[in-house]
């Protein structure tokens, strides 16, 4: 097995572009931000180190925070020269290398290759895809170099092959060992070569995890801090670390009800009796030296007398009167049921970091250490409305063909119990001049502008027009169902800027967009810290089989519920269309079904989010 930390990973950006007009492929902008970015955000959770290889300018590369190793090879060698340069700096035994033009690359591409090569016992291993001969009908396999995981000692090797005067990346290995590691998906070791290759690829929309990475890397916290008394900032977001004044414990005491005595008095063979020469109980500290042969009787939290390092619980002792105590032989051990100075926090460390959402434990751990008032990032204040000439408010009266607005009252909830400053828009209709005026409006009074309809492929025109005059989009599409069609940008109007997030329509697709994509947004913009923003995975056996198309990440209403054999198995609630949103009432659970998966069977693991708390 290869442990993540030994690999570095590679990003290879020393090509000249030359189809893409001799412009560095790596810079080039997808969905609002470079390709070597995407790639980035794929690779960077597979390997324990990253780098950038590049050919000459390194400059725009630095801005990525990571390594860049020029090429030292004369000329332009292309993979091999940035191969050559990773295995020269690389301080792991493994590196793994990938193009800086494929954004798809597949999420487990270290763990197999590194299967395969292990498997194997070889020394590198490549990805390879099998496709079908358009002209005999049989299945070929294609190779991809490329995308490689070789042991860094392997060097010498490659730097024979070049002293002898070769350049293709298929065969630099020689006499190493080779793993093939075949993958299903070809589209994901596709790389960009043409304008036109990456108009297409803009055009299909965006992976779960690409939007989540590019949503991530978009926003950082508001500036504005509020310094609060402790009652008025439960659910806030702490703003600085808080460093604890005190000691807690602030001495050694008792974990238990009983006697306070010397361990070195333990160990006998025969029942051990010992004079009791005081009572010590909580918060009044004992007052009498407790000698060997002696104990003092002691109640849970009081403070550990002076020599005496080990508590018997008075259930455990066999006979007691005001004078003395007789334990029977081992009954406990030295040390037992004593808590030590600082066991839970010692003074002078962090007891909570800026980041951390203020819950009662947090509360109570605040109040514990006598702190009255706490640094808070302000509310952050998003403003929302529904768009679409057939939406009418409750009280209205509902024409044919109209239906009744929800989705304002399913985001007020939601962005509610976030701790969001909500602000109401209602209804916008669709009409050019309404829209603008709503989003000027928002922008002018909010940090986050969040509409529901309207960014469909089959919404009217103006509204990209407007976005276009007003600021910019990094994407329109999301390869997820429910919640295809959702916009992502930033939108500018008199001086003052908001974020925009453009939900779908369909009421089940606003919460499924809202909780996996904009929710973890807003609480990075709250200031709240990664563990706080991301919902946690758990793993759990389908009850039936779970229908899937490759391709896309899905979200399932599900329900989790204990079946005959005492294990939780999950079962989705039904019709999972994205209008019916009573399945959302019913179920307690999503059912997270990655792009990569197909059709789940019976008894498979499949990842779930618990919905309490968040419904």
């Amino acid at each position: 097995m290869i442990n993540t930390h030994d690999i570095t990973g590679l990003i290879l950006a020393g090509g000249l572009g030359t189809r893409m007009g001799q412009r560095d492929k790596g810079m080039l902008h997808l969905h609002g931000q470079p390709l070597a970015r995407h790639v980035l955000q794929r690779l960077a959770p597979q390997v324990g180190q990253l780098a950038i290889s590049v050919h000459a300018d390194a400059g725009d590369y630095a801005r990525f925070g990571l390594p860049v190793w020029p090429d030292v090879l004369p000329g332009q060698l292309g993979p091999l020269a940035g191969l050559h340069s990773g295995m020269r700096h690389a301080s792991t035994p493994y590196l793994l290398s990938v193009p800086c033009d494929s954004p798809l690359l597949p999420p487990d591409l270290a763990a197999r290759l590194a299967a395969g090569l292990i498997d194997n016992e070889a020394d590198l291993a490549i990805a390879v895809t099998e496709e079908i001969d358009p002209a005999t009908g049989s299945t070929v396999r294609r190779p991809h170099p490329v995308f490689c995981l070789v042991k860094t000692s392997a060097l010498p090797q490659l730097d024979a092959y070049l002293r002898s005067g070769e350049r293709r990346m298929r065969t630099w290995h020689g006499p190493l060992k080779l793993a093939e590691v075949v993958f299903e998906d070809g589209a994901a070791f596709g790389n960009i070569n043409t304008p036109d290759e990456l108009a297409a690829l803009q055009a299909q929309g965006l992976s779960v995890p690409m939007a989540q990475a590019i949503l991530a890397d978009s926003v950082a916290p508001v500036a504005d801090i509020e310094e609060l008394p402790l009652p008025q900032a439960f659910e806030r977001i702490l703003a600085a670390d808080i460093i604890s004044p005190i000691s807690v414990p602030a001495h050694d005491n008792s974990a238990m009800d009983g006697y306070a005595l010397h361990g070195a008095d333990l160990g006998g063979s025969a029942p051990l009796t010992l004079a009791v020469v005081d009572t010590i109980l909580a918060g009044r500290p004992g007052t009498v030296k407790v000698g060997r042969g002696q104990c003092a009787r002691i109640m849970t939290g009081a403070v550990m007398p002076d020599g005496c390092d080990s508590v018997v619980p008075q259930e455990l002792v066999l006979q007691a009167n005001e004078t003395s105590i007789t334990l029977a032989p081992d009954s406990i051990r030295p040390g037992d049921n004593r808590r030590f100075k600082g066991e839970d926090l010692m003074q002078g460390k962090p007891a909570l970091l800026q980041g951390k959402r203020l819950g009662p434990a947090e509360l109570g751990l605040l109040a514990s250490l006598g702190i009255a008032t706490v640094p808070v990032r302000r509310r952050l204040r998003v403003a929302f409305f529904s768009t679409g000439d057939e939406l009418r408010s409750i009280g209205e009266q509902l024409d044919a063909g109209c239906i009744y607005d929800s989705n304002r009252y399913t985001l007020l909830g939601m962005l509610s119990r976030l701790g969001c400053e909500v602000l109401d828009m209602g209804i916008v209709k669709d009409d050019p001049q309404a829209l603008e005026a709503a989003l000027r409006s928002a922008c002018a009074s909010a940090d986050v502008i969040i509409t529901s309809g309207g960014v469909s492929s089959g919404a009217a025109d103006f509204t990209r027009e407007i976005l276009a005059r007003l600021g910019e989009v990094a994407f329109w599409q999301i390869n997820m169902r429910p919640g295809r069609p959702m916009a992502f940008g930033r939108i500018a109007s008199e001086g003052d800027t908001a974020l925009l997030l453009g939900l779908p329509g369909n009421p089940v697709a606003v919460m499924a967009a809202f909780y996996f994509l904009a929710r973890p947004t807003l609480l990075r913009l709250m200031g709240a810290d990664a563990d706080t923003a991301t919902l946690p995975l758990l793993q759990v056996a389908a009850q039936a089989t779970i229908r899937k198309k490759r391709g896309r990440t899905e979200y399932q209403r599900g329900i989790v519920e204990r079946g005959a054999d005492g294990r939780q198995h999950v079962r989705v609630t039904g019709a999972q269309g994205s209008g019916i949103l009573r399945s959302m009432t019913q179920a307690n659970c999503m059912i997270v079904l990655h792009e990569a998966q197909g059709h789940v069977a019976a008894g498979d693991l499949v990842d779930i989010v618990l919905l309490h708390g968040l419904t």
